[in-house]
């Protein structure tokens, strides 16, 4: 392989990658960015107020800078609410049917809740009345969820974007929002303090039975 360091050549390629679809986290807390309140609050808090630096290069950002590149791409969307600012974007728009994709590794049996709340804001602030979620998974395989607008599911969004807005002018951390996601979050150890110990545990010990003195 020679004298060139080809790690350091992949390190700095995807660096630059991921320079250039990182999305600008907004400064103004009159400006909310709706997926910002489909995830955990505590971690959309955290990105503005101490944030730290995600390790590795995200598919689904890269996946959505590429689609808001395209000529048929982003529809972008803005909603007021009491003085605050909300922003949606959704990838593509067909015959009045709003489209948002979504890469995951496998396809998804139901239609995901954040994914649903997600399009249905996108329903009402571009002023439509039909969305369909399309999912693309690992193998090549799809699955669509259509969804027509609810009232109720966006009263819930709009209360999120004002908790939001308000922990961020009060300077006050979210609630824990424990989910699957947690695990991979960079925040972790902010909201769960674990300490790792060594113990050694018997079979008899685990089924209720006690050690034989020798």
């Amino acid at each position: 392989m020679g004298d060139r360091n080809y790690r350091r050549i992949i390190t700095d390629v995807i660096k630059r990658m991921s320079h250039d679809i990182k999305p600008e986290t907004e400064k103004d807390n009159k400006i909310i960015q709706f997926s910002e309140v489909i995830r955990c609050l505590r971690r959309s808090y955290f990105d503005r107020v101490d944030p730290i630096e995600q390790k590795g290069l995200r598919f689904l950002d890269l996946f959505r800078e590429l689609m808001r590149k395209m000529p048929y791409g982003a529809v972008n969307g803005e909603f007021s609410v009491d003085n605050i600012k909300l922003k949606i974007y959704a990838e593509m728009i067909i015959d009045d049917v709003v489209i948002v994709f979504r890469p995951v590794p496998k396809p998804p049996e139901k239609l995901i809740p954040s994914d649903a709340l997600y399009l249905n804001a996108c329903l009402w602030i571009l002023d439509k009345t039909d969305g369909i979620v399309l999912y693309f998974a690992d193998n090549g395989d799809e699955v669509s969820f259509s969804l027509i607008r609810e009232s109720k599911m966006f009263e819930e969004s709009i209360r999120r974007v004002r908790i939001l807005n308000n922990l961020l002018e009060e300077k006050k951390i979210p609630v824990l929002e424990p989910s699957t996601e947690c695990n991979t979050c960079q925040y972790y150890e902010k909201c769960y303090s674990v300490e790792k110990k060594q113990v050694t545990l018997s079979l008899e010990s685990l089924l209720g039975f006690k050690d034989k003195e020798e």
